[in-house]
């Protein structure tokens, strides 16, 4: 955890982070600024945040490829991806541990390029909670006041408020060794929404938390954005977190930015199979374009989507996406016949491995109250149109 914009040059301490509205674009190819980020603009106009061109190399390795970022006040922005996509990197850039090989960022319409981590007025809170073992909970949040030479009332009362929020005054008393992992991660959280930080940039911070405490966390992380109002960049490579927390993704890979949108259209809107295959399951059947509006595959020709001719011309490779919840296991008239290898119980549904005749597997899933399908059997598929997604190969 970091603390920055101490109250004197050269303090540099452990603490947390948040972050606001975003919306990124990748400029691997050089495109130009679509982000504002003029100075001039009406204060009420100007971003929480914006990058232009951000880049950082090591060597010959694009750690990241030059970025146009810009970030809106108070919206919950999950920068998402897998290992080595470029999204800690970013964060690190952001919040100033590490110096970027291009570009430039502005925080409130101030260039903070060249500005010291402690100047930054950001808060970051990291998957390790980093809490003084040698202090109270009252008194690790109140450690960032503590260094900004808070008055002694106003000190008490923003502490108070803080561990309010979390629902931790009961515990202002007790040191980190006699708290769960999920309350010393609410004790991370109140120090860093203590001092109210420009932005906060959270990095994989439930990543050590088991499932259930991991998923009470990702509603009180929820919780405390909409009552704070607080600008959050949220770190991770879990898209289950991705989609329940957040106002918009940013879907990174290979260093640069694939796609940003809101969790319903990075779903159900993939704009690459990269994307369709990272964000929960999706079936892709690759084929060519043969004529207008018809996919052939090694599996059968099937339809394209009513508007979606234009993304791919005959002759073209494309793949239809097909999620799980839209593929229907019909007795008869289906547009393509798979064996079940596979059935995996969930409790309210079961999905079903199918491979088809081409050697392709794709998912199913069924709702605990129809007929029971095993193993072997084989079955017929359809789906509508409508619900698949043709994407260039």
């Amino acid at each position: 955890m970091v603390w920055m914009d101490a109250a004197e040059p050269g303090e540099f301490l452990m603490g947390e982070a948040v972050a606001g509205r975003v919306l990124m674009r990748g400029m691997a190819n050089g495109d130009a600024s679509e982000a504002a980020c003029d100075p001039l603009r009406p204060p009420e106009a100007v971003p929480k945040l914006c990058v232009e061109g951000l880049a950082k190399r090591y060597g010959s390795v694009d750690a990241l490829l030059p970025t146009d970022l810009t970030v809106a006040t108070g919206e919950f922005l999950t920068v998402l991806g897998p290992s080595g996509s470029g999204k800690t990197t970013l964060l690190h850039l952001i919040c100033g541990l590490a110096e970027p090989t291009a570009g430039r960022l502005l925080i409130d319409g101030v260039d903070h390029t060249a500005t010291p981590v402690h100047r930054r007025q950001i808060g970051v809170v990291f998957q390790n909670y980093a809490l003084f073992p040698h202090l109270t909970v009252e008194e690790n949040v109140a450690f960032p006041l503590q260094m900004r030479k808070l008055g002694r009332a106003e000190l008490h009362t923003k502490v108070a408020r803080a561990l309010e929020m979390v629902s931790l005054r009961g515990l202002a008393g007790r040191f980190p060794r006699e708290l769960s992992g999920g309350q010393q991660q609410r004790v991370a959280l109140a120090r860093c929404f203590v001092f109210e930080p420009a932005l906060i940039l959270m990095d994989e911070p439930l990543g050590a938390l088991d499932r259930k405490l991991r998923e009470a966390m990702q509603i009180e992380v929820k919780r405390l954005h909409r009552e704070s109002g607080a600008t959050i960049i949220f770190v991770t490579h879990d898209q289950e977190e991705a989609l329940a927390l957040s106002d918009r993704i940013c879907l990174m890979n290979q260093a640069r930015v694939e796609q940003i949108g809101t969790p319903r259209e990075i779903y159900e809107a993939p704009s690459s199979i990269f994307v369709a295959e990272f964000i929960g399951i999706s079936n892709v059947l690759r084929g060519r374009v043969e004529s207008a509006g018809v996919l052939t595959t090694d599996d059968g020709a099937f339809e394209i989507p009513s508007g979606a001719s234009s993304l791919a011309q005959p002759g073209q490779e494309a793949a239809l996406i097909v999620r799980p919840e839209h593929l229907e296991i019909v007795p008869g008239g289906g547009l393509v016949t798979g064996r079940i290898v596979e059935s995996v119980f969930g409790g309210a549904e079961t999905r079903f491995l199918i491979t088809l005749p081409s050697g392709a597997v794709i998912t199913a899933r069924r709702s605990g109250g129809e007929a029971e399908l095993h193993v072997g059997e084989t079955v017929e598929l359809r789906w509508r149109a409508d619900r698949a997604r043709l994407i260039r190969c």
